[in-house]
Order: structure tokens, then C-alpha cells, then sequence
């Protein structure tokens, strides 16, 4: 099968399963300088659109937040009691009910928080800090709270604006996520565009000074963005700093090159999870973004073992040849 970009499961060396993913890398000018597949590909930007709508909830709440409280504002977390205790503490800032929150109630992702917590909260769901957030908003500017999820509400109309500014397009697609709150359709190089104003956010102007505290949040506290034994918090963590990282559901993944500048995104067509971790180091490795000390560091995302009887007898593997934009 031709394609740029491919995850391929190989069990007792026979190829089982094909994913193909398309990759989307933007410049700090907004241009595409690499891509694979189809860089203009249309899809809901999910939860990896958490550290600019944190940005836009930060740039209307003037409380002095952690910075445990700022990561976990753009985090799918796990709901781990360290992930609860921060977005806990967004709504104790922030003079705001538990009760508040419209997020799905859910048990915890991590398998040993959901046996130590079994009753399903509001603040369980991985989208929590990411609506204490949006709250704190609503309560400093003395907004609704009740209907803070609407496309109408105030909030999420200076959200929409922001998507649009950072993304450098005039208009999106609009839908509902899995947590009840508006989603954005864009392309990947739009989203891609997003991150690269992270990575400089002088290019997002009235809402530069918020962008750098949410990236400072999330390189500062990796773990409080994901949290055990996930990839945005795995590659943030080896990356020291150089990377910004955040998934989103059906297989979206975009990443930050702080260093160069860079904006990256990348979605699995299928919408396969699996295949988010080795595609996001494989396009991470091919942009000199990460080293193979780094992609051997990482190997229990980037090459994960396909099992047979409890022993690894394959592997998860990526192959993502970038294409230079003529």
C-alpha cells in the first residue's frame, strides 16, 4: 500500500494490521515544511486542542493558578489522585462548586485509581481540568456557569475565536465532544499551525503572555498532563522540555517542537489508538526532534510488543517518511 506514513502490526512475522497516518508539520511563519499523506486533511482536533482552549480560559482568569493547575487544565488525565487534588484545586481558586462541573461522570482511566475510587465523578472524567478551567473563567468574568458548555456562551465564543487567530483561518467546522463541550474541525496543517504559535506564541498577540503560561504549565508538570503510562506525558518527560505534546481522541496526536519552532499534527484514519505512539516518534524522529537514545528510551510506546500467550511475538512499528513542501 503506498503511502508516507504507515503502522504496521507484525505477529510471529506475518503483517496483521495496516494503519496509515497523515502528518502535517508547520513552520513558525505558518508554512508547511513537511508533510506525509494529506496535510489538508479535515478532522475534529478533540483533546489536543486542550492547551489552546486552557490559553483562552487562562487570558480570562486572572488567578494565580499552579503550575500543576495550568497542566492539568490542558490535560486527558487519569484521574490519579494527584490529577483530582489540581483540578480540585483550579475550583478552590476559583470560588467554584465540584458540582459545577458537566463533564461525563466516569470512573478513573488508571486501572488502580478506579479500584481505590469506583464511584463515578464528574472530576473522574479525563476532560475535568480542562472544564475547572472554563469555570474559573466563567466565575472571574461573572458569566453563566450553568450553560458554559453552549457554542453561544461567551466562553466558548472567545474560544472559537481563538482557535481561528492561532489556527489562521476564518472559519471551522463546529460540533460537540465526547465531554460535551464544542469541538473544532480544521485541518491538520491548521492544527499544526496551532501548535507552532505555541511554540511561539508572539505570533498569538493578545493571547501570547497566556499561551506561555500554559506551555510553561505543561513542560514544568508532564506528568499532570496524561500520567501513567502515556505517551504525551513519556515523550514530554524524555524530551526535557524541547516538546510540547498532547493527544486527542480518535487517533489525533499534535506536538509542539519548541525549540525549532515547529507545529505537528498527525491523526491515524482509522482512528486507531495503537498506533498514535509509534507514529508521533517515528514523525518526532524524523524531524531530529527526538535521537534514537530517546525512540529506544521510549520503546514501550514507539515499538509496543504484540503478545501471544503473555510474551511478546510481534511488535507495533512506524514508518513515516516526511516530504519536503516544494
Amino acid at each position: 500500500m503506498p503511502a508516507d506514513a504507515l503502522v504496521r502490526v507484525v505477529r510471529s512475522r506475518l503483517e496483521e494490521s495496516i494503519h496509515v497516518v497523515d502528518v502535517a508539520v508547520v513552520d513558525e511563519a505558518g508554512g508547511l515544511v513537511a508533510f506525509a499523506g494529506d496535510a489538508e486533511r479535515l478532522a475534529f482536533a478533540r483533546s489536543s486542542m486542550k492547551p489552546l482552549q486552557a490559553t483562552v480560559s487562562l487570558s480570562l482568569a486572572p488567578f494565580d493558578f499552579s503550575d500543576a493547575e495550568v497542566a492539568v487544565m490542558c490535560a486527558s488525565h487519569n484521574a490519579e489522585p494527584v490529577h483530582l487534588a489540581a483540578v480540585r484545586g483550579i475550583l478552590a481558586r476559583a470560588g467554584v462548586a465540584e458540582s459545577a462541573l458537566l463533564c461525563p461522570t466516569v470512573r478513573p482511566w488508571d486501572e488502580d485509581s478506579a479500584l481505590a475510587a469506583p464511584e463515578p465523578m464528574a472530576i473522574n472524567s479525563d476532560c475535568s481540568g480542562k472544564h475547572a478551567g472554563m469555570l474559573a473563567a466563567c466565575a472571574a468574568r461573572g458569566w453563566p456557569q450553568a450553560t458554559y458548555r453552549d457554542p453561544s456562551h461567551p466562553l466558548q465564543r472567545a474560544i472559537l475565536e481563538g482557535v481561528l487567530r492561532a489556527g489562521r483561518v476564518s472559519e471551522c467546522r463546529v460540533g460537540v465532544d465526547g465531554c460535551g463541550v464544542p469541538v473544532h474541525g480544521l485541518s491538520l496543517r491548521s492544527m499544526a499551525t496551532v501548535y507552532a504559535g505555541l511554540a511561539r506564541p508572539e505570533r498569538l498577540e493578545s493571547l501570547a503572555g497566556h499561551a506561555v503560561r500554559a506551555v510553561a504549565g505543561m513542560v514544568a508538570q508532564p506528568y499532570l498532563v496524561a500520567g501513567r503510562n502515556r505517551v504525551d506525558t513519556a515523550v514530554m518527560e524524555r524530551a526535557g522540555g524541547r516538546l510540547l505534546v498532547k493527544a486527542g481522541a480518535e487517533a489525533m496526536m499534535c506536538a509542539a517542537v519548541l525549540d525549532q519552532g515547529l507545529g505537528v499534527a498527525l491523526k491515524v484514519r482509522d482512528g486507531a489508538p495503537r498506533a498514535t505512539g509509534p507514529a508521533l516518534v517515528a514523525a518526532l524522529r524524523a524531524l531530529d526532534a527526538l535521537d534514537d537514545e530517546d525512540v529506544r528510551a521510549l520503546a514501550a510506546f514507539a515499538s509496543p510488543p504484540i503478545l501471544g500467550g503473555g510474551r511478546p511475538v510481534g511488535v507495533v512499528e512506524a514508518t513515516v517518511d516526511l516530504q519536503a513542501r516544494l
